[in-house]
């Protein structure tokens, strides 16, 4: 959500800010609107003076007994006058908010210009992709001939973009998930949280879901959200809240299903697990104090980061364009891993920093140790990482000539001493 008051000081600005992102000029509209609404506060406020002076003279005149009709019917014309007023700035309101709230976040300085990923820029590039010495298979090859990976008995169940994990490879995905969420947790200073998967729309229109991306979303039938992401309630835990700037930053961690519908992504990663209505994601969120919101969006980057490292994964970091940047973040940092069945790298982590974006939305403030200031805080989130995708760059990374997988050694206290996944193991 935007700040009114940024947009009347400098409305040519804003539309700039909207132009990176692919919007027509919008300032004059909103501020038409909030002209009115200022207007009718002024016009509200001189009629109120004006009433209280009538009481007085009402109540005076009743005190000598004269004909105080006249000002009662002035003062009655009034209040007709002030309820229609309000009534039209509680209007007002709700179209300024909603004409704010399908608008993306205003981009950071630094944040390539471009119309979609062929501009994202790569800043660095860890680790070197493996020559395995022969052709490399896709995960889903690898997975069906091993046995373990089942989409036709998903399907059946469930229907396309579901997986059936079974074995060991069951016991990866699992062993994945733990050895991330006790790095965040014991070296990294993440409180590890359980959340609902179900949430209501404040929640989503609290991180951005709402309005604009509702499609992307599963609805129950009584009105609650499955969560795209534990992003959406790790996040609105500081809703409504003023926390005090000595617990910033507070860092949360957690591991959940995460359902999306995948709307407008037909025909894209068809075939294998890069691209499901569910999946398993550890995410991390942090809320923090403004000043120190680009220090922590590098420490949270640098997270996940670890978790790639420790599993021996060559992977690059990319810095997203304004074209790709998704829609409440100001910045975001992308992870990519290289996947030799595809000959590519893809995403496996993404972590943004939303500075008041969403704090505004979910009306999430700090007091300052002085206690003189009460302020939105920063928000920011990131995969730490999307467990389904690491399993896939563990299977075609470690993947041996004989279609078997090796376990990467940091996963062998997970895995029950298990180094080897093999058909029939």
């Amino acid at each position: 959500m935007h700040d009114i008051r940024v947009i009347r000081s400098d409305p040519a600005a804003f539309d700039a800010a909207m132009a990176r992102r692919g919007f027509a000029p919008v300032s004059a509209s909103i501020l038409e609107r909030d002209g009115i609404r200022r207007a009718g506060q002024t016009s509200l406020q001189e009629k109120q003076a004006r009433r209280n002076a009538l009481s007085k003279q009402i109540g005076e005149g009743k005190r000598k007994g004269a004909d105080t009709a006249a000002l009662e019917a002035e003062a009655t014309a009034l209040r007709t006058d002030m309820e229609g007023l309000e009534s039209q700035a509680a209007a007002i309101d709700r179209e300024v908010a909603d004409m704010l709230a399908v608008l993306p976040n205003v981009l950071d300085a630094d944040v390539p210009d471009g119309p979609d990923e062929s501009a994202n820029v790569v800043l660095k590039q860890v680790g070197t992709p493996r020559d395995l010495g022969f052709a490399p298979k896709q995960h889903f090859e690898l997975g069906e001939v091993l046995g373990m990976m089942d989409f036709e008995t998903a399907a059946k169940l469930s229907g396309s973009r579901f997986t059936l994990l079974r074995g060991k490879l069951a016991r990866l995905e699992r062993a994945l998930a733990q050895f991330m969420l006790d790095l965040h947790t014991g070296e990294h200073g993440y409180e590890e949280t359980i959340v609902p998967l179900m949430v209501n729309d404040a929640a989503m229109y609290g991180t951005g879901q709402l309005p604009k991306f509702a499609e992307d979303s599963f609805r129950t039938t009584d009105g609650r959200w499955l969560i795209a992401t534990s992003e959406i309630p790790l996040t609105n835990t500081a809703g409504g809240e003023i926390l005090a700037e000595k617990n910033l930053p507070r860092r949360m961690t957690a591991l959940s299903e995460c359902f999306r519908s995948e709307a407008g992504s037909a025909g894209r990663d068809t075939r294998g697990m890069l691209r499901q209505h569910q999946f398993r994601k550890v995410e991390l969120v942090s809320i923090a104090q403004p000043d120190h919101s680009d220090a922590e969006h590098e420490r949270m980057t640098s997270c996940a980061e670890k978790v790639l490292e420790l599993l021996q994964l060559p992977y690059r970091r990319v810095v997203l364009s304004s074209g790709d940047t998704g829609f409440g973040a100001a910045k975001t940092f992308d992870l990519e891993v290289w996947l030799p069945g595809q000959q590519a790298w893809r995403e496996i982590s993404s972590c943004s920093n939303t500075r008041a974006f969403q704090a505004r939305r979910m009306n999430a403030r700090y007091r300052s140790a002085d206690g003189k200031t009460v302020a939105h805080v920063h928000t920011l989130n990131g995969s730490g990482v999307a467990v389904g995708r690491a399993l896939i760059a563990v299977m075609e990374n470690y993947q041996q000539a004989d279609g078997s997988i090796a376990v990467p050694q940091v996963l062998g206290r997970y895995m029950n001493g298990v180094t080897r996944i093999a058909k029939d193991s």
